[in-house]
């Protein structure tokens, strides 16, 4: 009785300290289920553009899960996104130079979101109230920048990271991938390896216990809404690279989606517990679900009605892992 008590209780301790392996185990699940249900789902061709297909939203989850680790929330991120998008659109249309269109594009997203992290800092609003408030008003204006029309981008530059490649002569990539996996790669270094990381964590997890034990915790804060703005400016540059279009009407629930993958990733909506591999996983189990389910020929409406009760049942786990720990 005693052994198999110990059993159970050192599965639970390894879940609860790799929380990326849940999310895993389920991405893995969600294939084996379509690969056998479906005849053309493990097609090298359809593996591909299911990985292309999370690739936007899965760098917005990569920047929401710096600041849902410190126990925050951004409704903002795929706004900003977009109005960036259009800036790095409308000013190479112009005739300014790709690069520095880009450059401009991403320096909107970080100042952005210093703002944002500053509101949330310095005046302690919270972030729901401070990030809707910003969702609405960049909303608003990038429609009033683009005149409520979509704006083609031709740039070389700017469309740069939608070339294709093949690996192994089969796989077919693109350099937004690529640069994908390595951001993911070292924002996981950052936060597992640097000292910077081990404030992240402790702030969400205690902030009170973090301010008590030397961190600066409203610097730290502040640091990670800047560097979520980085990764945003980045996700717009890939955007253009998916669909060479600025539309200011586009990704308008892409800060759920992000959200979604986020805590379908296994981190905590109440801060100090995750990771970014789980995040990459439930970009992945979003993606593939959707996937799976239109060639099953299910409607996006039941479609939505699965992720959202994908993402109860998670939060749900969650709160009972919380009270294990």
């Amino acid at each position: 009785m005693t052994t198999e008590l110990d059993e159970r209780t050192g599965v639970r301790e390894f879940f609860l300290r790799a929380p990326a392996v849940g999310p895993a185990l389920a991405l893995v699940l969600a294939v084996a289920i379509f690969s056998v249900s479906t005849d053309t789902f493990l097609n090298l061709d359809n593996l591909s553009l299911v990985v292309q297909q999370s690739l936007v939203i899965g760098t917005l989850a990569l920047g929401q899960t710096l600041i849902i680790l410190t126990a925050g929330i951004d409704l903002a991120n795929a706004a900003a996104m977009v109005l960036a998008t259009l800036l790095m659109a409308k000013l190479a249309t112009g005739g300014m130079d790709g690069s520095a269109a880009l450059l401009l594009g991403i320096a909107a997203t970080v100042v952005i979101s210093a703002v944002i992290g500053s509101l949330v800092t310095r005046v302690r609003l919270p972030p729901f109230i401070v990030t809707l408030g910003g969702l609405t008003m960049l909303a608003a204006a990038g429609r009033i920048y683009a005149g409520g029309e979509a704006v083609p981008v031709t740039d070389e530059l700017l469309t740069w990271l939608g070339t294709r490649r093949y690996l192994f002569g089969g796989i077919e990539i693109t350099y937004g991938m690529t640069l994908a996996l390595v951001m993911y790669l070292v924002v996981w270094y950052a936060l597992t390896r640097t000292a910077w990381g081990r404030h992240v964590y402790a702030v969400g997890n205690a902030p009170e216990s973090a301010r008590l034990s030397g961190i600066k915790v409203n610097r730290t804060i502040l640091s990670v809404y800047v560097v979520a703005g980085l990764i945003y400016g980045i996700a717009a540059w890939q955007a253009l690279g998916r669909v060479p279009n600025a539309d200011p009407n586009a990704f308008q629930l892409g800060n759920l989606e992000s959200i979604t993958a986020v805590v379908l990733g296994g981190t905590s909506l109440f801060g100090g517990r995750g990771s970014v591999l789980g995040t990459m996983m439930g970009a992945l189990i979003v993606a593939v679900l959707r996937s799976g389910l239109t060639q099953l020929g299910v409607d996006a409406l039941y479609q939505d009605v699965a992720t959202g009760a994908l993402v109860i049942a998670a939060v749900a786990v969650d709160r009972v892992a919380r009270r294990q720990r």
